[in-house]
Order: structure tokens, then sequence, then C-alpha cells
């Protein structure tokens, strides 16, 4: 078996029977109390607390709500309306406490019923076995019977409903508040207007339907796009509602300027500012950052596209990007966009335990405004302890030994909008040290590149690389060195960095490295990757997501090509249920020693079956081959498993199992992988 746990933290340097009398208008009211709450493990538990137990200085009670034990979504939302109920462990003083509680819940109950589509609903009440109405009558009697279970036991509190029957939403029309005529229906798309058959006349679902029009009409360049009144008519022979809806479209309108806030300006190093304290990201870096033009047309979605872009600056903490008001004399709509500054430095440390890979620790520092223009330095370490047997046991963890030390120390520094522009400088460097089960290598990497950024979604990056060092691996031992000039180009159009629904990520890298010196490498390497997200549903429940990997060096032997820089396949990220690093020809020396090209691909079906409980069936397959381009002569390798996700707000907490389904000696029956966020 192959397991892998880790764990990480990160410093930053939250009535008797009576109709229902509400107003109609309460039925478009949204109801603002909450449910009270036990404990709830991953959602699947919970528990009701008790009443506190009798005293002479207050009566508590205990209440049953009836006649609704069918409906179990009714009953919910009856018990989220009821102060009853919400209160019932800060038990009255008095009889008369306890009664005007019951009876100020009247008219709670009728607004929840209305709400859910029950107009003839009736609601009774009683205390102590004594029958209260909501004009008052009852309220004495009920209130001394209350009083005789003083210091013996809770007053008993039934408030019954019969809700009658489910009315459903009849004729819905939609009409122009500047006409006062039915709509134009081209404003919106084919589907606005559709819905299910005598559908349960529901508030929140009428409501959904108004902020749907209203959202489709913004999508369309309409921004001030409001609800002027909702006119609802209850037909009660029919069991109807039938509702009048006036929607002012407003005037379509463009983007326009783009008006900045918050914390940003020159920099303010100098200016007596504490060490740690925000210094300012400059207007210029932030607004290379936003890709508006002026008199475009507006829509949301490039408002909520700009407040992703300007987040990629590290050293900004929130954004804001929002309407402003009014129109300008050109018909277009100022955008305010809000920003603050994150702590400037941050520190952060993880470990992992693994019995295919050994025990490791990370660490990084960080310092997200150098000089006060938005850069961010940052130095990451990382050491462990390589494995130098291959076991599927659980916890075999190698010998303690100098030789088996790896690790990394790593610095990289952005420099975002050089000179406002939407050109970025990247310098990274590394110092390595690598021991795997098939080769070891030491060597030094240092890299400039500049990346320029057409929109928020793509990019491309051009820059220098050199590297040298030494490895041993079959071939005997080698120092080596590379120059090459790195071309890559990137397109992200996802939702979310770890758990995306939808969209495409794609990246792809050519790098020719040159004979510039005597033990230089004349190769061209390059590897691209495709991954793309689909929601089969509105709410993204179902997802299906897939990956496509390949990879190709040209123009060197493989016992020319230093061993990091060679293709494996297998483990976590990528052909889960094999080893890591151990799918890639062996050249007949018994064991996997790289190939120069790679093809690797993975299916999923991430399905929710609670807000936070989701499973995960997958397939993976891969491959790294000898020669430079993907020939088949070794067999590709598939694997199947299923994973378990736990939705948290910083992402999914994701447990994978998954077993080979061609096994070879050393492979494990099946495979186990904890880590954050999706699988790719």
């Amino acid at each position: 078996m192959v397991y892998a746990v880790s764990c990480g933290c990160f410093c930053d340097v939250k009535r008797a029977s009576v109709f229902l009398m509400a107003s109609v208008a309460a039925l478009f009211s949204p109801l603002a109390i909450a449910p009270a709450s036990a404990f709830d493990f991953f959602g699947l538990l919970g528990s009701e607390e008790d009443a506190p137990p009798p005293s002479p200085e207050t009566l508590p009670y205990k209440l049953e709500i009836t006649g609704v034990d069918d409906d179990k979504a009714l009953a919910q939302n009856l018990k989220d309306a009821s102060n009853v109920w919400r209160l019932r462990l800060q038990a009255p003083a008095s009889g008369a406490g306890l009664t005007r509680r019951v009876v100020g819940d009247f008219p709670n109950l009728a607004d929840a019923l209305w709400a859910s589509g029950y107009f003839d609903a009736r609601v009774e009440a009683t205390v102590a076995g004594v029958e209260i109405y909501p004009d008052g009558r009852g309220i004495d009697a009920a209130s001394s019977a209350a009083e005789g279970f003083r210091n013996k036991a809770p007053v008993s509190v039934t408030i019954n409903i019969d809700p009658g029957p489910l009315f459903h939403l009849r004729h819905v029309v939609v009409f122009d508040a500047r006409t006062l005529a039915p709509i134009d229906p081209t404003l919106f798309s084919k589907k606005a207007f559709e819905r299910a058959p005598e559908a349960p006349a529901r508030a929140a679902a009428l409501r959904a339907m108004q902020a749907e029009w209203v959202d489709e009409l913004r999508q369309r360049s309409y921004p001030l796009a409001k609800i002027v009144k909702t006119e609802p008519v209850v037909q009660h022979r029919e069991h109807a509602l039938d509702v009048a809806v006036t929607i002012d479209p407003g005037p379509r309108a463009g983007i326009g300027e783009v008006r900045l806030s918050g914390s940003h300006g020159p920099s303010s190093q100098g200016t007596g500012v504490l060490p740690d304290a925000p210094i300012g990201v400059p207007d210029d870096v932030i607004r290379s950052f936003i890709y508006l033009e002026e008199g475009e047309d507006y829509s949301p979605k490039k408002l909520a596209d700009t407040r992703k872009s300007i987040s990629r600056i590290e050293a900004l903490g929130s954004v804001k990007v929002e309407d402003g008001e009014p129109l300008d004399q050109n018909g277009n709509l100022p955008i305010l966009v809000e920003t603050s500054e994150r702590k400037q430095h941050a520190v952060g440390f993880s470990g992992q335990i693994s019995n295919t890979d050994g025990p490791g620790l990370r660490a990084y520092w960080m310092d997200r405004n150098v000089f006060g223009e938005g850069e961010r330095l940052r130095f990451d370490l990382q050491g462990g302890l390589a494995p130098t047997v291959i076991s599927g046991g659980f916890f075999s963890l190698p010998p303690i030994d100098a030789a088996n030390l790896i690790g990394s120390a790593k610095m990289s520094f952005v420099k975002p909008a050089l000179y406002g522009s939407r050109d970025d400088l990247l310098v990274d460097t590394a110092a390595v040290r690598e021991r795997t089960q098939y080769y070891w290598a030491n060597y030094g990497n240092a890299s400039v590149g500049i990346r320029h950024r057409f929109s928020d979604a793509a990019s491309v990056q051009a820059g220098v690389e050199f590297e040298g060092g030494q490895y041993f691996d079959v071939w005997g031992p080698h120092d080596y060195s590379l120059l090459g000039f790195p071309l890559s180009a990137n397109y992200d159009s996802t939702d979310s960095l770890l758990a995306p629904t939808t969209g495409v990520r794609a990246n792809a890298t050519v790098e020719p490295y040159v004979k510039a010196l005597g033990d230089s490498v004349g190769m061209v390497q390059s590897k691209s990757q495709v991954t793309g997200y689909y929601a089969l549903d509105d709410d993204a429940w179902y997802i299906l997501a897939g990956r496509v990997t390949a990879g190709s060096i040209v123009g060197a032997s493989v016992e020319d090509i230093p061993a990091s820089h060679l293709f494996f396949a297998g483990g976590g990220g990528s052909v889960r249920g094999y080893r890591y690093r151990s799918l890639a020809p062996d050249y007949n020396f018994g064991f996997p020693v790289g190939g120069r090209s790679l093809l690797e691909g993975s299916a999923e079906a991430r399905i929710k079956l609670t807000q936070e409980i989701g499973i995960v069936p997958f397939f993976d397959t891969g491959m790294a081959f000898a020669s430079p381009f993907p020939d088949f002569q070794n067999s590709m390798r598939e694997s199947v498993g299923l994973g378990l996700r736990y939705y948290t707000g910083i992402g999914p907490i994701r447990l994978d199992v998954a077993t080979p389904i061609a096994r070879q000696p050393g492979d494990s029956p099946f495979a186990l992988f904890i880590g954050i966020g999706e699988a790719f």
C-alpha cells in the first residue's frame, strides 16, 4: 500500500383556529431568522438541546409542532420562523411571559406558511393544555395553568399546523416600467420565463426567478435593471397564485471610468511608517491588471474577472469591484475598485511522511511588497530523507543517513507591471539535491524571464535559464550544464484555483538547450498539459474533469540527458495507484530509468452528496517512453479509484484510494493519497 499524509500551517505577520391574515407583501420578504443548531459533524449528525430543568425562578417549556411531520422542509421553515422555538433554551420568568411569546408567534408562522405556498393554512396553539388565540383570548387561563408547573416540570406548549393545500404558481406576467406594457421578450433568453407546470407558489422560488431576470439583464449590459414592484393575487378556489412583476431595465450602458480607492498609491517608504505597515501599491501596478476598456459592453462577469485579476497581486489582501453611479455623459457606468493590503511578511511550514517518498519538511518566508511596487520575494527550504529500498509496507522509513539527505533551497522574485506595462519580471534560483531509487543529482539552477499578460486568462513568457551540476545514473557519474531559452504559453479560464467547476487550463513550454560549454547538452525539451472542467448542473454538484499531459525531448540520446530531466509517470500527481516515478522504460536494467517522451491522462466525475461531502470515481492512465515521441513500445498503465471529498472554505480536503489495473512486481494492491485541493 502507498500512503502519504501531510500537515502544515502558515502565519500572516472570520391560535385557536385562525385563517392566516398576514400581508401578501410578506410573501416576498426574506425570513431573517436563522435556525439554532447543534454540533454537526460533516453535516450528517446533529442533536436538539433539552429544555432547562425546572426552577422556582423561571418556567421552562417543551415545544411540540404537530401536523407537518411528513414535510421536513416545511417543519424546519416553521422552526426557523418561530421565536418560541428559537428561544426555547431561554425560559421566561412567568406564565404571562410564556403565553405572550406564543401569541407573538402567530404572525411569524403565518409568514412562513405563506412563504412556503400554503395560503389556506390554520394554526392552533395551547399552553399547559389551554387554548390561546391571536386576539388575546385564553391568555389569562393559560398563564395560570402554566404557573402550576413552576419548579415541577417543563410547561407543555403545542402548536398544531393544518397547512391545507399547496398552492401552485399559475400565471406570471412581466411588465416594462417604462411603457407599462409586457416587457420585450428579446431582452431575455428563451428559457428565462420557463418554469415547471404546477410549480409550488413558494416565495423563495419567486424571488430567485426575479433575481435571475435582473441578472440576465445585467449580463446583457443593463446594469441598472431592478424590480419595481410585485403584485401577487391569491386565487383560493383554484389553489393558485397569479403574479404581476414590473421591471425597469434601465438604459443600456457600457464600461465607464475605472476609479481606484483604498490601499494604493506611490511608495510610502521613508515616510515614517512602521516596518510591517502597509506601504502601498502604486496605481499603475493595479491598473496593469485591469483589462477593462472604456466604452465596451458592461457585464458582471467582466467585473468578476477584474477582481480575480487584481487579486493576483500578492501584496493585496481584499479586492472589491462594483458599480459606480451615475452614468457618465457617454452613457457608461463608472467602475469602483477598492483594495486593501495584506501584511507584508508571511512565514509557513509543512511536514509530510510517506512510505514511498520518505519524510520531509518544508518552510518558506515571503515579503509581498519588497520595494513598495508590489514585488514579491520568497525563499523556500525543503529537506527530508529519500527511501533507498522500494517497499509497500506501512511506515517503511529510510535509515537516517547523510547519504539519504535530500532537499532544495529556492528563491523567487516577481516584479509585476514593469514600468506600468503588462509585463512582469520573474527571477528564480535553486540549489537541489535529489536522490531516487534510480539516480541521484546535485545541481543549481537560475532563470530570468519576462511574462506578458494579454488578459487575466492568457499570457506568454520567454527567458533564459542556466543549470549545472552532477548526477549519477545507470550510465555512471556525469558533470553537465544546460543553457536554455524557455518559451511558454498559458491559458486559464477556470473559476477556482483549488476546486474549479468550469473552464479550461492549458500550458505549453518549449525549451531549446544549446551547446555553450564543453559539458553542455544540446536538446529541445517540451511539455504541455490541458485540463478541462464541465458542470452538469447549475449548482455544480456534478462535474466532469479531464486532464491530458504530453512531453518530449529531441536532439539527445537518453544517456546524455540529465536524469532529472527525463520523464517518469506514476504517483499522486500522475497515475495514482502506482509508485512515484515508477512508470518508465528500463532499457533492460530491471528498473525504471526514464524516458524521452510522456503521455498521461485522467478522468474524474466529481459528485457532491451533501454540501460538505462528495465522492470522486476516477481513471488514470500514463507511461513514459524511450523514443522522443510516444511510440507505445511500452504499454500504457491504467488505474482506477474512488475519492472522498470534504469541502471547506479554502478548498476540498481530498482522500483518494487507487488501485493499479495491471500490477507489476513491487506495486501495492492500492494506494492512499491525502491533500488539499483537487488532484488536478
